[in-house]
């Protein structure tokens, strides 16, 4: 086997073209057999298997800077980079990361999770070696999974081609970010990667410019002949008319055809140049290739023989239900009721739950590509017109469009209703995907309101309430996965019917008063069970919108000696901030000892919600420890 054999990217240089197509195959088997004991993101990884190979042959790393955009698609550079070790722990709490981390190998120097960033890391990069000395070191940037939609991306290559930076872009053209890439530019890349034609033309075109003697009206005629092919397959004019040249499209599946490529891309000396390179999503696996939404793009635990997941054992199980299910369901009838509602979403129709809305109302449906700013923003402009945008994105997507929040939608206070999926801990992706400032930022939005159901049943009336509010934006926000229902233990007695008109009130106890939000909630009522057994009896609400705060939830908390808050995000800023300056500013003879939980002022690293909750102090355990020890510093 060769891939044992694998310990550095010099190893890939001594071997044959046939043992290079025996080692893709092995990194196949070994990528899809590793996911299916973990979970992570396959489909991107099978079909950047050549591409990465290829690029550790032409280039060295970490001499060269290798940056993938995005990070999801380096499964197969650790292998080469010696980790393979680690697969056994991949995207598990202290073990290898599913993105790249500078922690893990020199090899990782950007830790790049979210889209559309390369091409600005490779312009500042360039910048600073060319300017320390350094210009023998290549900066490439991998760009794909519909990472080119991204706004940023655009922006980047225009500095790039504008200061002639000697960068290499390569284009991992898949046609796919989670879905089908939406954009002008990835449906012309279609065309072009289909056609025979285009190389061979151009190239034609090419050498009898350059080896025929012409006078200069014949040049100039030529030349723009030249142009005007060009401006007919519009990526390369695209390109070129940036400053940045154009090569390809090359077959990403033959090694032999980018190395020569990437070796010609890599001696251009006089600015930016883009590789164009196709590729398979989930190429060589039958069930990623034959996965229409998403070619297993990430994916959980799996059969590896089958690809689909295992059944879940229902054996003493609480009941729950999934949240973006829920969504999903509730989305559509407030839809079928109201032609108004219009849903938008960047590029994650699936993972947001709005492929059954796009299905019914194919012309109320608006897919923008990785571009959460213009989502947002273009949500204010049908808001204006007299729509009802919803926004269906992840919580740590959401983070790259508070200007477009705070500016274009709350300033003029326009009812666009943003439902916040992941938010909180999420688990395995890390760092860079917790949900753990949304309500930090979006409650520091003037008129926004900021609902967080602690369960799955309470997100229908949250969401009917938010129709209601017409004179600013509303935030829905909910956790990854599954959440229990009314009628259980962990969501006994749950009021569906007014989200907003006043918090509910679980128990109450002299002792101490918790208000727990969201996800929460749970930990916190066996929390109140534990303290329970020990004689101490609280106050237990659940706040179910964090803004604006509800005043007989404040009253109360006042009158006793001590208040905890538990959130699911950071602690600084977040909701216990919001109760902390709500109870100062109340017309009280005396202000509680008040105890703020949530995540303290670091990154957090990947592992289950449960693991990170535990070591936090936010599950139930942490959070009846947390009130015992203020309590007696109290009565010290």
């Amino acid at each position: 086997m060769h891939l044992a054999k694998l310990t550095s990217p010099a190893d890939l240089r001594a071997l044959s073209p046939s043992q290079l197509d025996e080692l893709c195959a092995e990194i196949r088997d070994f990528v899809v057999q590793a996911v299916s004991q973990t979970g992570g993101h396959l489909g991107s990884n099978l079909g950047a298997v050549e591409l990465s190979v290829a690029l550790h042959r032409v280039f060295e790393s970490p001499r060269d800077v290798i940056i993938w955009d995005t990070g999801h698609q380096a499964y197969v550079h650790k292998l080469i980079t010696g980790r393979r070790d680690g697969f056994e722990q991949l995207r598990q709490r202290h073990g290898l990361s599913g993105y790249p981390s500078t922690s893990e190998s020199p090899h990782d120097v950007v830790e790049n999770s979210h889209a559309s960033t390369s091409l600005s890391w490779a312009s500042g990069l360039a910048t600073g070696f060319q300017l320390t000395g350094h210009e023998h070191r290549r900066v490439v940037a991998v760009i794909g999974d519909g990472s080119m939609t991204g706004g940023m991306a655009f922006e980047a290559l225009n500095n790039l081609g504008h200061y002639a930076q000697r960068a290499l872009i390569v284009l991992n053209d898949n046609g796919r970010s989670y879905a089908p890439t939406v954009s002008r530019l990835s449906t012309v890349m279609s065309r072009l990667r289909q056609s025979p034609h285009y190389v061979q033309g151009r190239r034609a075109v090419d050498h009898l410019l350059e080896r025929v003697p012409l006078g200069d009206g014949v040049r100039r005629s030529l030349d723009s002949a030249a142009a005007a092919m060009r401006e007919m397959w519009e990526p390369p004019a695209f390109f070129e008319t940036l400053g940045v040249r154009y090569v390809g499209p090359v077959d990403g599946h033959d090694i032999s055809a980018m190395e020569s490529a990437f070796r010609d891309a890599a001696a251009y000396a006089s600015g930016p140049i883009v590789v164009h390179v196709v590729t398979q999503k989930g190429r060589g696996y039958a069930p990623a290739e034959h996965d229409t939404e998403k070619h297993l793009h990430d994916i959980g635990l799996f059969d590896p023989a089958t690809g689909s997941a295992p059944s879940p054992s229902t054996d003493n199980r609480p009941v729950l239900r999934d949240y973006t299910a829920v969504f999903t369901e509730t989305l559509i009838a407030a839809a079928r009721r109201d032609r108004d509602i219009v849903a938008i979403t960047a590029a994650m129709p699936g993972s947001t739950g709005l492929l059954p809305f796009q299905r019914e109302f194919p012309d109320r449906f608006y897919d923008v590509g990785i571009a959460e700013q213009h989502a947002l923003t273009s949500a204010a402009g049908m808001a204006r017109a007299g729509l009802r945008p919803v926004v269906a994105v992840y919580s740590t997507f959401l983070a790259r469009a508070f200007d477009q929040a705070l500016y274009d939608i709350g300033l003029h206070r326009l009812p666009v209703i943003l439902c916040v999926d992941r938010a909180g801990i999420t688990g395995p992706d890390g760092a860079s995907h917790h949900g753990l400032y949304d309500i930090a930022m979006f409650t520091r939005i003037p008129g926004m309101t900021v609902f967080a159901p602690s369960g799955p049943d309470e997100l229908p009336a949250a969401f009917a309430q938010a129709l209601e509010i017409t004179d600013g934006p509303v935030a829905i926000r909910w956790p990854r996965g599954k959440g229990p229902v009314s009628g259980t233990v962990q969501q006994p007695d749950l009021v569906t019917s007014d989200m907003r008109a006043e918090a509910r009130q679980h128990r109450s106890g002299p002792d101490a008063c918790i208000l727990a939000a969201g996800q929460t909630f749970s930990a916190a009522i066996e929390a109140a069970e534990l303290l329970s057994a020990d004689g101490v009896e609280v106050s237990l609400w659940d706040p179910r919108v964090l803004k604006p705060l509800d005043r007989a939830m404040l009253l109360d908390a006042a009158a006793h000696p001590l208040v905890v808050t538990v959130e699911d995000g950071v602690r600084v800023g977040g909701f216990g901030s919001l109760v902390n300056d709500a109870l100062q500013q109340l017309d009280s003879p005396s202000v509680p000892r008040i105890t703020q939980l949530g995540t303290p002022d670091t990154y957090l690293p990947h592992g289950t919600a449960q693991e990170l909750h535990a070591e936090l102090g936010l599950d139930a355990v942490g959070i009846a420890a947390a009130v015992r020890k203020t309590l007696a510093r109290i009565t010290a």
